[in-house]
């Protein structure tokens, strides 16, 4: 099935279930938002599949209409689980590789996620102001210490997010050793947020296999496909549960999806495109985004995101 949350209904609006064309929606009696599904999951499924069917004779909706799925989570992690973009960076900035056998991950700010139509606000074009398009998976309760394998059980939805970054701001606060803050304003969302069987076979291993497309400005940017993981998301949930639980709502997202074929799938973050230039031509000619600039990203059920980047 397909979930959305719409923009009515207080600051974490109205959960929704989703026709298959997502033009209706129809609301879950008795969960008023998704984070009071997520809580009580195996209970809520009936009353989810209730709406999913009734989503296809109910209220007709217009793009703008939807909110992030979750407007505000309990807990944002993301990880970096493509090898070729860490590699292209390292290449191209000349950076030691990063000794570990475990993914990498941090944890950025969860207190709001932009609708996916809504205007992205950031503070200065000399900031670098750059996307990236990532899968994400949104989990229940998860135990610490559980293995990858059980790990899978508690992935309860998968969505596509628009990691915004600050490209200029990042390199200084990495120096710190403490982490990103600055560089690492809201993210936006997709607006359906799907069950992993809603993909189908495009399900398969703990990843999302699908190309997901970019465009900037009505351009074709990229469509590298989620398949090339080298840690599926259950695999990112154990690592992030490792020393403690994670509690319903947290939100995992894949990184940045890059593939090895990048001269023939492109990108799906500015930064990635400028390294590929310095390795062939020892110097970036693309630049970062200026306000007014329009982003899109789609990638099969999810729906788009699609947001002018404008002054705050």
């Amino acid at each position: 099935m397909r979930l959305a949350t719409l923009k009515r209904g207080g600051r974490d609006g109205t959960l929704v279930a989703v026709s298959r064309d997502g033009s209706r929606v129809a609301p879950v009696t008795g969960f008023p938002t998704l984070q009071s599904a997520l809580d009580t999951w195996d209970a809520a499924q009936e009353a989810l599949a209730a709406a999913a069917d009734a989503a296809e004779a109910g209220e007709t909706v217009a793009a703008d209409d939807f909110a992030a799925p979750l407007p505000r989570a309990w807990q944002w992690l993301d990880g970096s689980a493509f090898p070729t973009h860490g590699d292209l960076m390292q290449t191209a900035f000349h950076l030691p590789p990063i000794e570990t056998d475990k993914p990498l991950m941090y944890q950025g700010m969860s207190h709001r996620f932009i609708a996916p139509t809504d205007d992205v606000p950031l503070p200065s074009e000399a900031d670098g102001i750059d996307f990236e398009g990532e899968f994400g998976v949104v989990t229940g309760d998860v135990p610490m210490g559980i293995s990858a394998d059980a790990a899978l059980d508690h992935i309860r939805l998968v969505v596509l997010i628009n990691d915004w970054s600050l490209r200029a701001i990042a390199p200084v606060e990495m120096k710190t050793g403490f982490g990103w803050v600055q560089a690492k304003p809201a993210c936006s969302t997709a607006p359906f947020a799907v069950t992993p069987d809603e993909l189908g076979e495009a399900w398969a291993d703990g990843r999302v296999c699908l190309p997901l497309t970019v465009e900037v400005d009505g351009e074709w940017f990229g469509h590298p496909n989620g398949r090339a993981m080298a840690y599926g998301f259950h695999e990112l949930v154990a690592h992030a549960a490792a020393t403690r639980d994670l509690p319903a709502g947290t939100i995992i997202g894949s990184g940045t999806v890059s593939n090895p074929e990048h001269a023939e799938v492109g990108s799906t973050c500015l930064s990635e495109r400028r390294a590929i230039e310095m390795i062939a031509d020892g110097k970036p000619t693309t630049g970062f985004l200026r306000f007014g600039t329009r982003v899109r990203m789609h990638a099969g059920p999810f729906g788009e995101i699609d947001q002018r980047v404008v002054q705050g």
